[in-house]
């Protein structure tokens, strides 16, 4: 069933596209949702998506200025060298030919440019909505458990059999029990032997899973034993750790900043479309 907005026929096809697009993030994030409820919200979702793009589309065509032939050339250029035959890129945009294609580049380029216009009209937060914003969201804005941990790597490899690696790593492991600092032996044993073995400061996740499984168990100043990751086997040495916290305001000023703007600006633009959608005449045929 096609959609009249305005007076202007939108084919059901564009609603087709639309509810493909969204569906692999909508039935990751609705998981739970009964099936068929969640097939009818996409379908509902996707309709509406479909009118806003129309009505901005419309929007655009009557205020905004002409798009240089230029411009719509580099862009359509730029969507060529992503696909390998031109068809892919006509189903992609819904076309036919590019002609088509260059008439709905040249659409998109207008409606970009009237959100623009509508994003330019958002002012810059105040400081106290700066800090109601941080009130708000305050469990987001935390550090998690980090180590500052150095390590001493046997990589397993064409050069080295599994055997040697860990021959290799036994060895340092004594060396480090008959009294030899870890810092010494380094140079001697390691792969990877920059800044002495120092990775630094690292929080979950940065690394990979056995590394991580080890190190976030040591003590300030302990040194593991002998353990294997994908890549190799290691010793490991963490000199200091930093407890989850709050971060304060003005750590994360700049984050809070430009996440509040990007909230305005949504804001504006959902309001600006609901304008437009409550004077609209939307059609079924």
């Amino acid at each position: 069933m096609a959609l009249v907005v305005n007076g202007e026929r939108i084919d059901d096809n564009e609603i087709t596209r639309e509810v493909e697009r969204l569906r692999p993030r909508h039935e990751q994030v609705f998981a739970q949702k009964d099936a068929q409820e969640r097939e009818t919200q996409l379908q509902e979702w996707s309709r509406e998506n479909v009118i806003e793009r129309a009505l901005l589309r419309q929007e655009a065509r009557k205020e905004s200025s002409e798009v240089p032939a230029a411009e719509i050339e580099t862009a359509l250029a730029n969507l060529r060298a992503q696909f390998e035959k031109p068809e892919q890129l006509y189903a992609v945009l819904g076309v036919e030919n590019d002609d088509q294609a260059a008439e709905a580049i040249r659409r998109q380029i207008q409606a970009e440019r009237k959100i623009d216009e509508v994003y330019a009209r958002v002012g810059e937060p105040s400081e106290d909505e700066i800090r109601k914003f941080y009130e708000k969201n305050k469990d987001r804005f935390t550090s998690d458990e980090q180590v500052r941990v150095a390590h001493i790597v046997k990589y397993v490899n064409w050069q080295t059999s599994e055997a040697e690696a860990l021959e290799t790593l036994t060895h340092a492991r004594k060396e480090i029990e008959s009294g030899t600092s870890f810092e010494m032996i380094v140079d001697k044993y390691s792969d990877c032997a920059d800044s002495g073995g120092d990775l630094g400061f690292v929080a979950r996740g940065q690394m990979v899973e056995e590394f991580e499984d080890v190190v976030f168990k040591l003590a300030p100043g302990q040194v593991s034993d002998v353990f294997r990751t994908r890549f190799g086997f290691h010793l490991a040495k963490v000199y200091s750790q930093t407890p989850p916290r709050q971060l304060e305001l003005k750590e994360v000023k700049t984050q809070v900043l430009n996440e509040l703007k990007e909230q305005m600006r949504e804001q504006a633009l959902g309001d600006y479309l609901d304008g437009l959608r409550r004077q609209a005449t939307v059609e079924e045929i």
